[in-house]
């Protein structure tokens, strides 16, 4: 009997076991979507990730690396630690990230003056920008083109007939040579042919506040720091440097429109790597970043209001922005002969 009824249930065993086989999978399917980005977080990381920004804390870069990094911790399961090491213009952090492990383990949050500006301005340089390897954008800020009340100038091209008039009367402040405010100053006064005295400052917030004092009269900066203080009447707002005007205030022009075609004034803000960092990480990093920036929520939440613009493509994609931004500094550094030690 037991023979017998091995033999005939034969085809029913078969049966039943590729049900349950089948029932299982179903059942399972559910449980291993849930755990998939557990896995991946497991390959990596699988420890804590270090993400220097090396600049203060409370600047345009660090409050974007903060917003990102936090989204990062929550898909990745795993805690980053954001570490604020400004100094000698990014040279110090950025320096630390060059020399760390590339295992995707130590990370840099930086602005254009690290790779773009740096390598280009001082002579001796504590890292190479070949020391890292992009990862993605995050986003951008337009800068803006301010002036105390008392300037006899409403827009761009009454500034710049001014300016021609007195030369090297009207101070503009800058965050210290070779920052965005100084360079973007050097670059305007160059295509407008104009001459202007600098006033270096420690930070955009002493030196927007004497342009609101009256102490200096001209500064370019972020549309963030200028746009409350703009509102209230504090100072006059002539222009953006950004290729289109800022959604947020459409009523001002461009300074590219303003009688200054291919004028650019925009900071820009990236995730890098040192150099040898796995391009499997690499990718991964890219497609969770931008899976970030494109997110609705995230957009209306923070970079909106923060005046932020995405910066959206693969990590090729944003190796090629560095290279074209490298290509446009260093020809404004050497044409105006600026370096540093």
């Amino acid at each position: 009997m037991p023979i017998a009824s091995r033999g005939t249930s034969s085809g029913e065993e078969v049966m039943t076991t590729r049900i349950l086989s089948a029932l299982a999978l179903v059942l399972l399917l559910p449980f291993a979507a849930a755990v998939s980005p557990q896995a991946r977080a497991q390959s990596y990381p699988a420890k804590a990730v270090r993400l220097v920004v090396p600049l203060p804390a409370g600047g345009a870069t660090d409050v974007i690396a903060r917003a990102v990094s936090q989204r990062l911790s929550e898909m990745w399961g795993q805690q980053i630690i954001v570490e604020n090491k400004g100094g000698a213009n990014t040279q110090i952090g950025a320096e630390a990230v060059a020399k760390s492990a590339p295992d995707g383990y130590t990370l840099l949050a930086t602005s254009e003056a690290t790779l773009a500006v740096n390598p280009f301005l001082y002579r001796k340089l504590a890292y190479e920008a070949k020391d890292f390897v992009p990862v993605s954008g995050l986003g951008t800020i337009t800068q803006a083109l301010v002036v105390h009340p008392s300037v006899s100038a409403n827009t761009v091209a009454e500034f710049i007939a001014l300016a021609k008039s007195k030369p090297g009367e009207l101070n503009y402040g800058t965050l210290g040579i070779g920052s965005s405010s100084h360079l973007n100053t050097i670059s305007f006064e160059s295509l407008a042919g104009v001459r202007l005295t600098p006033v270096h400052y420690r930070g955009g917030a002493p030196a927007l506040t004497d342009v609101i004092g009256g102490h200096t009269q001209v500064l370019f900066i972020s549309v963030t720091l200028m746009n409350q203080p703009w509102k209230a009447g504090q100072l006059k707002a002539l222009g953006v440097g950004g290729g289109k005007r800022v959604p947020q205030f459409p009523e001002l022009p461009t300074i590219a429109e303003s009688g200054l075609p291919g004028y650019q004034a925009v900071s820009w803000f990236g995730l890098f790597a040192p150099v040898g960092t796995p391009a499997g990480i690499v990718r991964n990093m890219n497609a969770d970043v931008q899976r970030i920036l494109a997110d609705p929520t995230f957009q209306e939440k923070f970079l909106t209001p923060n005046f932020f613009e995405p910066i959206v493509g693969s990590a090729d994609a944003f190796a090629s922005y560095v290279k074209a931004e490298q290509a446009r500094w260093s020809k404004i550094l050497a044409d105006n002969k600026l370096s540093a030690e």
